[in-house]
């Protein structure tokens, strides 16, 4: 959807606003014949009911939609925009395309992940702070590791005694060939592969995903919801070594080449569903492990994955 109006200082031009949401672009894209132009995400929930352009009614589709020219671009980004967070007391006015930049820093970001300094360390949005209990939290904690020591003893004997031999083997393995990798250099593999098999074991317990609207993607998520994907993918058990790069490649500027623009993209679109994907467990984004897409071209895939972010149509198998 697009900026409110409003939000702009002065006039802005009649080229600049979406025919569907009346807002300034946003993520803006144009039909090839027509030259219309409209938020990407305006017009993606439009052709989910219907495939024409609702300015002149001329048929188009996703696939012939096409980036907007740079002038129009330079046109939006010159724009000043008052701060998202105007309502909680910033008075900032900034350039369009300075704004994702000035809201991962702004200090009135009621989102903005702050840190519990009263002796929890939890992280959680700045507006939870004022009614966060750090007894509480570590209450819940404690009951959380309860409830799964709990389950740990309905398996059977044997198997608890095999998962805390194989625990054990790894522990020591570890502590060994850091105390020794100085002499060895030939065991940093063995570590690698021990970590590999960490990866996998944890891709392979997150449910397969199918994507049905991809033009959803939300290619420059903002410090905010990168830091709620962030806690759900520790939540669901992802390996430490590789939370921070899967985070950085879930921004445009760390994709691969076939995935870098939105021009790109459009044209790489076809080759979509060749993704294996899986559901970040309990929102809207999945990871495309580079583990599991060997089979997609290095213009599509990245190491060690990406994290793709979508408005809406992320699906389990």
């Amino acid at each position: 959807m697009g900026y409110d109006v409003a939000r702009f200082q002065g006039d802005v031009d009649e080229d600049l606003i979406c025919p569907i949401c009346s807002g300034v672009l946003e993520e803006p894209v144009q039909a090839p014949h027509c030259e219309h132009a409209f938020c990407n995400a305006c017009i993606t929930q439009w052709f989910s009911q219907q495939q024409t352009c609702p300015v002149d009614r001329s048929v188009v589709t996703v696939a012939h939609l096409r980036p907007v020219p740079r002038i129009m671009r330079n046109m939006l980004s010159k724009l000043q925009i008052a701060c998202d967070n105007a309502v909680f007391g910033c008075s900032a006015v900034v350039r369009l395309d300075n704004l994702m930049s000035h809201l991962s820093d702004c200090e009135h970001n009621p989102k903005r992940p702050v840190t519990c300094e009263q002796g929890c360390g939890l992280e959680m949005p700045k507006d939870e702070l004022p009614n966060h209990n750090c007894i509480k939290h570590l209450r819940s904690v404690v009951q959380q590791q309860q409830t799964r020591i709990a389950e740990l003893e309905k398996t059977s004997a044997e198997h608890k005694h095999q998962l805390a031999e194989q625990k054990r083997d790894i522990q020591l393995l570890k502590a060994y060939m850091r105390a020794i990798r100085s002499v060895n250099p030939n065991l940093q593999n063995l570590e690698e592969t021990i970590e590999y098999n960490e990866i996998l074991e944890w891709v392979n317990s997150l449910q397969p995903a199918r994507v049905t609207r991809w033009g959803g993607m939300i290619s420059t998520p903002d410090a905010v919801l990168q830091a709620v994907i962030k806690r759900s993918l520790v939540e669901s058990g992802c390996p430490a070594s590789i939370v921070n790069e899967l985070i950085e490649n879930a921004h445009e500027r760390s994709w691969p080449q076939g995935l870098a623009t939105l021009e790109t993209r459009q044209m790489n679109r076809r080759y979509y569903e060749n993704y294996v994907a899986k559901r970040i467990p309990g929102k809207q984004a999945v990871v495309v492990m580079a583990c599991e897409n060997q089979h997609m071209g290095d213009d599509m895939v990245q190491e060690p994955g990406l994290v793709m972010i979508f408005a809406h149509g992320v699906e389990e198998i």
